[in-house]
């Protein structure tokens, strides 16, 4: 399970990341890492459904435990998330080590208290600590939702955000 691409993403797995992003960077299956949607039968059985692909939804627990075969397998897999603060657990913490140093970031919706960073890129406080903490250990973070779509980058915006 290598991971050669690392996405942010509130719905998870959907027509965009199984879509667009695969043909851009083609892959052999999905790895989502949610708590919630691992433990709810109905969400993992719809999730696994959103794709052709091969997808494996874990707890954040379970896929430590399967970090190190992810960092040795052939395969190409995707990464996801459905929050930040979960992947720079992940890439700082944990410690995964991925192909790419790119975390690319798509739908985020606007809720009370966020800022908006690309179309429909909206970030709380929370997440934006969790942006900065990945940046701050070399990843990039770009916010786009689709390979041909507009892309802003953390480094770009990071300083009109973070006070």
């Amino acid at each position: 399970m290598a991971i050669s691409f690392v996405r942010i993403d509130d719905r998870i797995i959907h027509g965009q990341v199984v879509t667009r992003w695969s043909m851009e960077k083609p892959c052999d299956g999905i790895l989502a890492v949610n708590d919630k949607a691992a433990k709810d039968p109905i969400l993992k059985t719809a999730l696994k459904s959103a794709s052709t692909k091969k997808a494996l939804i874990y707890t954040y627990d379970e896929f430590l435990t399967k970090i190190e075969q992810a960092e040795k397998s052939e395969k190409q897999y995707f990464l996801i998330t459905k929050d930040p603060m979960t992947m720079a657990k992940l890439l700082t913490e944990a410690n995964l080590k991925i192909k790419a140093n790119t975390v690319n970031v798509g739908p985020q919706s606007a809720r009370p208290g966020t800022v908006n960073v690309n179309s429909n890129a909206d970030i709380t406080q929370e997440e934006i600590e969790a942006y900065e903490k990945m940046a701050e250990h070399g990843y990039e973070i770009d916010f786009r939702l689709v390979p041909d779509g507009k892309s802003v980058l953390w480094s770009d915006v990071r300083s009109k955000i973070l006070k």
